[in-house]
C-alpha cells in the first residue's frame, strides 16, 4: 500500500495493530505507531485504543492516560492487557475505575473481568458481576454465561456452574468445554468424563480444547479406553494439526494410564516437538521406573539443542529417586545448578531429600534443608516422617510430625503419619492418643480408593466397599484369590496395620483393600490373560503389594498399578519397582 503511495488513514492502523497485537510483534507495532505520529492521527479515538493493544503495559497506561476521551473499547483494550500479562489485580483495578466514572461495561467487559476473577482471588467481585448481569436482562447471553461457569468453576464453586450449565437454553462447544475444564479443574474427574459422553450424546463437535480439558481426566482415572478412542479421533479429524499442546496431553495420558509404550510411539509420530513434549515424556518414562530411558531421552534433548528447564529436572530427579539412586540424582541437582543456572524449587530438593530420607541419611537431610533457599513443604517433612516410619526413628519421626503440623495443621495426613510409626512401634496408647486428637479436630483420614477400567467404564472401590453392582461377585473372588494366596504360602503382612486387634482381624482388614476389590473385580469382568490397570490415590501398602505380586503369578495376569508415587507392572510375581518404592 505505501509502495503504491495511497496514503493510510485512521481506518488502516487499527487493523494493522491488531494484527501486531495478535502475532506479539511488538517491534512492528513500534514502527507503525510511527507512522502514526508522523500522519497526525495519535489522538484519533480507535487509533489510540489500538495502539494501547501492542505496547508494554507502562506504555499502554501512558497511551491510555493521554486519550482524552476514554470510552468502553479503550478501557477494555487496558484491562485486556493486563489479563493477557497475568497482572489480573491490576486488571480489576482498572475495571473498578472504568465503574467510577461511569462508563459502562459491554459483554467484552464483563468476560474479561469475569476470566480475571479466579487468578486474582475476587469472588466476590464475580458474584456481583453475576447479578449485575442478571439485573441488565443480559442472563441469556451465552458468551456471558459461559464467562460465569468458568469463574464459579475455578473458584471451586462447581455446583453453581453446573447450575447455570443446565439452566442453558443454548449451548455452544464452549459451554460444554468450560464445564468439563471446570471439573477437571476441581479434580472431579469422573464428573468430567461423564459430561463429556453427555456431550457426545448431544452431538455438539468436540474440539482441540475439549479434549484438553478431558484427556487430563482420562489420565487420573486411568481410563485408557477412552484415552485410545480420542486418540483415534484426533487422528481423523485434526491429521492436518500442528497442535503440539494436544499430542503433549495424549503422552501424558498414555503415561498416566499405564502405557508408556503407546506414550513412546505418540512422542516419536510428533513432526514438532516443544520442550513440554520432551518433559512428559521423561516424566512418563521415570514414574514406570523406566530409568535409563529417561535420562536416554534427557542427553537426546540436549543433543538435539533444547535447552532443559526446571520442569525437565523435576522428571530426571524423580527417575534418580525411582531407582534409588542417590549419587546419580546429586550428580544430576548439581549439573542443573552449575551447568544450566536453574535455582532449585521444592521439587528439585523434594526429590534429593526424599532419597536421602530412603536411605536413613537423616542427618545430610537436615544438612540440606538448612541451606536451602526456600521453606521445606509438607511433602518434604512428609517424605521424611514417612522414612522414619520404615526406619523405625520414632523419636526423629515426632520432630519432623511437628514442623508437619506447623504448616499444615489441618492435613490429618501428618497424623496418620506419626500414628504409622506408633503402630509400627507397638506405641498403641500413643496411636489412641493421635486418633483422639483427630476426632477432636473433626479431621478424617482420606479414605483409600482405587479405580479400575472395563468396558470404557470407570469402577471406583473404597476400603471395604460393598456399593458395586458385583459386590456379591466381587467378594466371592476375593474369597478365592485369599484361598490360592494361602495355598502359595502367602503370609499377610500385619505390621502396617493401625489398630491394636486381634491377628485374625488384622488380616480381614487388609483382603478388604481398595485394591484387592479393584482386582477382584478386574479378574470377574475380563478375559483371561488380560491387562489389569488399576489407580490407587494413595501409597500402595507393603501387604497389598506382596499378594498382587503372586495373583499376577496364580491368574497369569500382568496388573498395572499405579499409587500416590509411581507405577508397579506386576508380571510372574514380581514387580518392576524391585520393592522400592
Amino acid at each position: 500500500m505505501l509502495l503504491r503511495g495511497a496514503m493510510p488513514n485512521s481506518y488502516t492502523f487499527p487493523f494493522l495493530l491488531k494484527s501486531c497485537a495478535k502475532a506479539g510483534l511488538t517491534h512492528e507495532g513500534k514502527q507503525i505507531h510511527s507512522h502514526v505520529l508522523k500522519l497526525g492521527l495519535e489522538s484519533d479515538a480507535f487509533v489510540h485504543t489500538s495502539l494501547i493493544s501492542i505496547g508494554q503495559m507502562n506504555e499502554a497506561k501512558q497511551l491510555f492516560e493521554d486519550i482524552p476521551v476514554r470510552d468502553a473499547v479503550s478501557w477494555n483494550a487496558m484491562i485486556a492487557g493486563y489479563s493477557e500479562c497475568g497482572q489480573f489485580e491490576e486488571a480489576i483495578e482498572t475495571f473498578r475505575g472504568m465503574q467510577k466514572v461511569n462508563v459502562m461495561p459491554n459483554e467484552s467487559t464483563m468476560v474479561t473481568v469475569l476470566s480475571a476473577c479466579p487468578p486474582s482471588g475476587s469472588v466476590e467481585l464475580g458474584k456481583w458481576m453475576h447479578r449485575w448481569i442478571e439485573d441488565h436482562g443480559v442472563g441469556s447471553n451465552t458468551r456471558l454465561v459461559n464467562a460465569l461457569i468458568d469463574m464459579y468453576s475455578k473458584c471451586g464453586d462447581v455446583e453453581i456452574a453446573r447450575g447455570l450449565f443446565d439452566g442453558m437454553s443454548q449451548k455452544d462447544v464452549v459451554s460444554w468445554n468450560v464445564m468439563i475444564g471446570g471439573y477437571s479443574h476441581m479434580n472431579c474427574y469422573k464428573e468430567a468424563l461423564v459430561l463429556f459422553r453427555e456431550m457426545l450424546k448431544s452431538n455438539v463437535e468436540p474440539n482441540d480444547v475439549t479434549f484438553l480439558n478431558v484427556l487430563p481426566s482420562c489420565a487420573c482415572l486411568c481410563a485408557l479406553d477412552l484415552g485410545k478412542w480420542i486418540h483415534t479421533y484426533i487422528n481423523r479429524n485434526f491429521k492436518s494439526s500442528t497442535n503440539t499442546a494436544l499430542y503433549t496431553s495424549l503422552i501424558d495420558m498414555y503415561a498416566k494410564c499405564g502405557n508408556v509404550e503407546a506414550a513412546e510411539q505418540v512422542f516419536n509420530g510428533m513432526k514438532c516437538k516443544s520442550l513440554s513434549s520432551w518433559n512428559a515424556m521423561i516424566s512418563g518414562l521415570a514414574v514406570h521406573g523406566e530409568v535409563e530411558k529417561a535420562l536416554g531421552f534427557f542427553s537426546r534433548m540436549v543433543n538435539e539443542g533444547l535447552e532443559p528447564d526446571d520442569i525437565t529436572f523435576v522428571g530426571v530427579l524423580s527417575a534418580c529417586n525411582h531407582a534409588g539412586s542417590l549419587e546419580l540424582a546429586r550428580s544430576y541437582f548439581s549439573s542443573m545448578i552449575q551447568d544450566y543456572r536453574i535455582s532449585p524449587k521444592l521439587q528439585h530438593y523434594g526429590c534429593v531429600i526424599d532419597l536421602m530420607g530412603k536411605n536413613g541419611l537423616f542427618d545430610e537431610a537436615e544438612a540440606l534443608i538448612e541451606s536451602m533457599n526456600v521453606k521445606p513443604d509438607g511433602a518434604i517433612w512428609g517424605s521424611l516422617l514417612e522414612a522414619c516410619r520404615a526406619h523405625g526413628k520414632v523419636e526423629l519421626g515426632e520432630t519432623f510430625a511437628r514442623h508437619l503440623f506447623e504448616l499444615e495443621p489441618d492435613n490429618p495426613g501428618a497424623y496418620v503419619l506419626l500414628s504409622n510409626i506408633y503402630a509400627k512401634a507397638g506405641r498403641w496408647d500413643d496411636v489412641a492418643r493421635i486418633r483422639t486428637k483427630l476426632n477432636d479436630k473433626g479431621m478424617k483420614k482420606v479414605p483409600g480408593s482405587t479405580s479400575v477400567e472395563v468396558d470404557s467404564v470407570v469402577h471406583e472401590f473404597l476400603v471395604g466397599d460393598k456399593t458395586h453392582p458385583q459386590s456379591k461377585d466381587i467378594y466371592m473372588m476375593l474369597d478365592e484369590i485369599d484361598r490360592l494366596l494361602e495355598m502359595a504360602g502367602f503370609v499377610p503382612d500385619t505390621t502396617e496395620v493401625l489398630y491394636d486387634m486381634d491377628e485374625e482381624w488384622k488380616e480381614c482388614a487388609l483382603s478388604h483393600h481398595s485394591e484387592k476389590l479393584a482386582i477382584a473385580y478386574g479378574l470377574i469382568s475380563t478375559k483371561p490373560r488380560t491387562t489389569i490397570r488399576i489407580a490407587k490415590n494413595l501409597r500402595v501398602c507393603r501387604n497389598c503389594h506382596s499378594a498382587t505380586k503372586l495373583i499376577s503369578k496364580i491368574f497369569n495376569r500382568e496388573i498395572i498399578a499405579r499409587d500416590r508415587n509411581r507405577f508397579h507392572h506386576f508380571r510372574d510375581g514380581n514387580c518392576s519397582c524391585k520393592d522400592c518404592w
